[in-house]
């Protein structure tokens, strides 16, 4: 989705394309620096990237099988064959004469440090986009991100400016400043913010989380507004921990981060179930509880590290609207009013391909909900069950009328709190994690 030329590439048939999950990629750069044939995860099972689906092959003249299943000691894996790559670019902010280079107006580190060392020991060309070079060693070495060793050109532009957030540094996301408690950040009372209210609900004091791109991540601000912030921690699998996400484009740059992690750790963390919960956006969601965001009305979006994340995550919280395209809602009198339906059902019988399998997700006994704004699903063993509904809507008309397969009404059907559709603060308090 961020590089649309090669996605019309893959969409046309003119190249070869295989999406790897985001985490998964990293982890097989590292291996490939090791001279390590690949990995085994049991990420990515049940999804488009099992062989048994379409093996991560994005279009008809991808052919080489890069995923095998393999089993060891009766449990199912993937193997993902490790890819030697031959050319890297990497950027940082300050290098010395040597090439030795520091991040420090950098967002984040991301997998700079693995993507070099692949590179390097595969034989390739390592080049280095940095702002500013002073002499030999005079950076402090625990500020060193990239040993000079690994790289071969270094490009210096005066100008650089920031890849997230602004020209030229804006010292709020790179972690040299922060906002106090009185700097005031709210969401106006909408969809969005109505979706990240009630995804809020599903969090308890003490959890560790991630939050994803879209509709979801307005959780920190609101959980800011409610004074409870500090109650959890918000991670992004690109290496923040805490803070405020950043919304938009300039998503994974947090503001008040606790923490910056290399991007590959991160994974590892997420991979080995570190995860309490964690909220991801939809773009389509089966009778089966699969969900979809790969691919959606026939354009390659990639699944960046959605599998990774919701492969573990002890709750997970698929975040969305109900239709899309050109729908327009608004709240008043405590009440949700549909003032222009959405063109688009996303809500569909079943779904070509699968990022997200219900069905796995059951076998490991994950929770799952749904949320949108009009109404909250949760999945059981057989499928979708309905459990609350906006006040203002029409069960028949605005939900079921809008979905391409019947959900199970729950017997406990009731409205989402009424809190959520208030302007004021909601007053809400984090449950312990024993609720």
């Amino acid at each position: 989705g961020q590089s649309p030329r090669i996605s019309e590439l893959a969409e046309q048939n003119k190249i070869a394309a295989y999406n790897y999950p985001q985490g998964v990629l990293t982890q097989t750069l590292r291996a490939s620096a090791a001279h390590q044939p690949g990995i085994l995860s049991d990420i990515g099972i049940g999804t488009f990237v099992d062989p048994r689906q379409q093996g991560g092959k994005l279009n008809d003249v991808t052919k080489e099988d890069l995923i095998k299943l393999v089993e060891i000691d009766n449990k199912e894996y993937l193997y993902y064959k490790a890819i030697a790559p031959n050319v890297a670019f990497i950027r940082a902010t300050t290098c010395d004469s040597e090439g030795y280079a520091s991040f420090e107006d950098e967002v984040m580190y991301l997998d700079a440090l693995v993507i070099a060392q692949a590179v390097h020991n595969n034989g390739g060309i390592v080049m280095m986009q940095v702002q500013k070079m002073v002499k030999k060693a005079t950076l402090h070495p625990k500020s060193v991100r990239i040993p000079g060793y690994l790289v071969d050109i270094v490009v210096v532009d005066a100008d650089q400016t920031q890849l997230y957030g602004g020209a030229p540094v804006n010292r709020f996301i790179s972690g040299d400043f922060t906002l106090d408690d009185s700097t005031q950040l709210t969401l106006p009372l909408n969809q969005r913010k109505l979706v990240a209210r009630r995804a809020l609900f599903e969090m308890r004091k003490g959890a560790v989380g991630n939050v994803g791109v879209g509709i979801a991540d307005g959780i920190g601000l609101v959980a800011r507004e409610e004074g409870c912030a500090d109650d959890f921690v918000l991670t992004v699998e690109t290496g923040p921990v805490g803070g405020i996400t950043s919304q938009g484009v300039a998503f994974g740059a947090n503001v008040n981060t606790r923490a910056i992690l290399d991007m590959t750790s991160q994974f590892d963390f997420y991979h080995g179930g570190g995860l309490d919960v964690c909220y991801l956006s939809f773009a389509e969601v089966d009778q089966h509880g699969n969900v979809g965001v790969h691919k959606f009305n026939g354009k390659i979006m990639g699944t960046g590290g959605f599998i990774d994340i919701s492969a573990t995550s002890q709750k997970i919280i698929f975040c969305g609207t109900l239709t899309a395209g050109s729908l327009k809602t608004e709240i008043t009198d405590g009440k949700l009013n549909i003032l222009q339906e959405g063109r688009v059902k996303k809500f569909v019988s079943e779904l070509p391909e699968i990022t997200f399998s219900g069905k796995i997700a059951l076998e490991r006994g994950l929770d799952v909900r749904y949320i949108t704004e009009r109404a909250v699903f949760t999945l059981k063993q057989d499928g979708l069950h309905l459990i609350e509904i906006a006040p203002g809507v029409d069960l028949q008309r605005d939900i079921l009328d809008k979905m391409d397969f019947s959900p199970v009404i729950s017997p406990d059907l009731k409205l989402m709190d009424t809190r959520l559709f208030t302007d004021s603060t909601m007053g809400f308090t984090l449950p312990d994690a024993t609720h």
